[in-house]
């Protein structure tokens, strides 16, 4: 139910206009006969005492409640108003709001019904309100009331590569990563002499007739991964580090698309004003229940105290690849705490320059690179890996060398 404010309608300031007008002109210019065409009007105004009682509510109703969609896509909104009291038609109209683009589709004045239709430009959780527009007292009266009619949801449209992870201890359950122990999996790993208890399969019959003994080929296998995503939502300042949230979302989901569809674990973990976090599942459905947490309206989100990163969200042997632009100090903590508790961490650097105006103080730009150098090369000493991401470069291509150095150094031109 929402409230309507009443007012004047342009009618009723018409007559009021109109028949003020005549009264001065009557008075003023001697013209009583004017008085009779004032009367008129000022009794149409007079009859709103003895109308009835407008509404002070009306209900405004959205179909479907909730709304999942991804960037560009359209999606069809029913709103449906109906005052709780008198019967004036009642005309929906959109409010703009930033991201999304509003088209009328039609609309039925039987059912007080009409349909919009929502286009997001950009990701993100959004509250599209109307404003629905009415009559009472004859017309004499309009009033309009907002309300909010729809929750949407709006998911970020990611590149469909497939970045890798740092490397970690996988835990004992099948997947798609393949390892140096030797057991059932796909690719080679040695030849050996048979022992009792090799399953026949295993048997390598060419190298068994050469060697006139049975010998048996043993495969590396294929472990699966729990892959912990952590994103860097703390206040930044205005400029080139306020605009990495964009790439922070974006990376975060890629990496968490792609370690779902090679059935390994995802989990989520955001810090910053409003700190949340999801545990890792498996499946479709874990990627979009990751998406609304990191949009801050799942309804399986976990709030979290504090600023470290909770223990039952990163489980022993995952690998935590990190999105941030490693100016606040708390996430820093948060990155040495996962560390020391011997998780594998990996931090992407998303800011692509200094986060002010290098222009206006080039010395003080280059104290700044200085100091970021050795950032980067004490996080290296203990052990979290620190990746640059700048623009156009892939996201596989920035994680591609975390398994072959055990302390990079990189650091943004």
């Amino acid at each position: 139910m929402s409230t309507i404010e009443w007012r004047a309608s342009p009618a009723a300031a018409a007559l009021a206009t109109c028949s003020a007008t005549a009264l001065v002109v009557a008075l003023v210019g001697g013209r009583p006969e004017l008085l009779a065409f004032a009367a008129a009007m000022l009794g149409a105004l007079a009859a709103r005492a003895l109308l009835p009682r407008p509404a002070e509510q009306v209900t405004v109703l959205g179909e479907p409640a909730a709304v999942r969609m991804f960037e560009r896509e359209a999606v069809r909104l029913t709103v449906t108003a109906n005052q709780a009291a008198g019967r004036s038609a009642c005309v929906v109209r959109a409010i703009p709001q930033r991201g999304l683009e509003f088209g009328r589709e039609g609309e039925d004045p039987t059912t007080a019904q009409t349909s919009l239709l929502i286009t997001a430009g950009r990701w993100g959780s959004y509250r599209p309100r109307v404003a629905v527009d009415t009559t009472a007292a004859g017309g004499l009266l309009a009033g309009t009331a907002v309300a909010e009619v729809a929750r949407v949801d709006v998911f970020p449209l990611v590149d469909p590569g497939q970045p890798g992870i740092p490397p970690t201890d996988l835990p004992d359950r099948f997947g798609a990563h393949p390892t140096d122990r030797h057991g059932p999996g796909v690719e080679y790993a040695d030849i050996r002499a048979y022992v009792p208890g090799d399953q026949l399969r295993a048997v390598n019959w060419p190298v068994s007739a050469r060697r006139r003994a049975l010998h048996v080929t043993e495969r590396r296998t294929d472990r699966a991964a729990d892959v912990v995503v952590l994103i860097d939502a703390h206040a930044q300042a205005p400029g080139p580090a306020d605009e990495s949230l964009e790439r922070s979302v974006r990376g975060g989901c890629q990496v968490v698309q792609a370690a779902l569809r090679r059935g390994d674990r995802a989990a989520v973990v955001v810090l910053g004003a409003r700190s949340r976090w999801l545990g890792p599942d498996l499946g479709r459905r874990q990627f979009y229940r990751i998406v609304e947490v990191v949009l801050g309206s799942g309804e399986r989100t976990l709030p979290l105290e504090g600023t470290l990163v909770p223990r039952p969200a990163v489980p022993p042997g995952a690998a935590v690849i990190a999105f941030s632009t490693l100016l606040d100090t708390d996430f820093a903590l948060s990155l040495i705490d996962l560390r020391k508790r011997g998780r594998s961490v990996a931090v992407v650097d998303v800011l692509t320059g200094p986060p002010f105006v290098e222009e206006l103080a080039p010395a003080v730009a280059r104290m700044w690179r200085l100091e970021r150098r050795n950032m980067y090369r004490d996080l290296g000493v203990l052990g979290i890996d620190v990746v640059g991401w700048q623009e156009g470069t892939a996201l596989e291509r920035v994680l591609a060398g975390l398994g072959r150095r055990r302390r990079p150094v990189v650091v943004p031109p």
